[in-house]
């Protein structure tokens, strides 16, 4: 699996006002990514759980904390017409 790291520019007063270090405020950045692109449809839980760093069933126990209903994708899949 080949992994690219991107940069982003986070002024100082962001970690102050946050209270974080870099480090915890890099991690908690890659989660609300990864719940915003799961909660758009735009990855699968797994995938998102990957740009989050843990395995797809930690990630769907958190999802509660963003209030992200945790099957949202699954159910809208069921609901689409077959045709």
């Amino acid at each position: 699996m080949t992994i690219r790291q991107i940069a982003i520019n986070v002024p100082d007063r962001v970690l102050l006002a946050e209270k974080t270090d870099e480090a915890s405020f890099a991690r908690e950045v890659l989660m609300l990514a990864a719940v915003k692109l799961y909660e758009l449809g735009r990855l699968s839980s797994g995938r998102a759980a990957e740009l989050a760093g843990m395995v797809r069933v930690e990630f769907l126990l958190n999802l509660g904390r963003y209030r992200v209903f945790p099957l949202d994708a699954e159910l809208r899949d069921l609901e689409k017409p077959r045709g």
